[in-house]
């Protein structure tokens, strides 16, 4: 993310690729451990991980409309 940061959506599948990493991994945690005392929290991180997703997408959408494209070096964070 940090060297081939040229598109939006390449940050975006970034981002979700590690909460995906981090779901697998919190459901698979009470699997090794033979707890079930956990079992709510992969469903939060799922839970989170969709609101996160859907409010990339709106601002993916919306950088699109005001700037023409998705590009990451267009955006300038200083400017409001």
């Amino acid at each position: 993310l940090a060297f081939h940061r040229t598109h939006l959506i390449s940050a975006l599948l970034c981002l979700e690729s590690m909460m995906l990493s981090m779901f697998v991994a919190l459901t698979m945690w009470p699997i090794q451990t033979q707890t079930s005392a956990a079992t709510l929290m992969p469903i939060l991180m799922l839970s989170f991980s969709a609101c996160e997703a859907g409010t990339g997408l709106a601002l993916l959408v919306a950088s699109t409309r005001t700037h023409g494209s998705d590009h990451l070096h267009n955006f300038n964070l200083l400017k409001c």
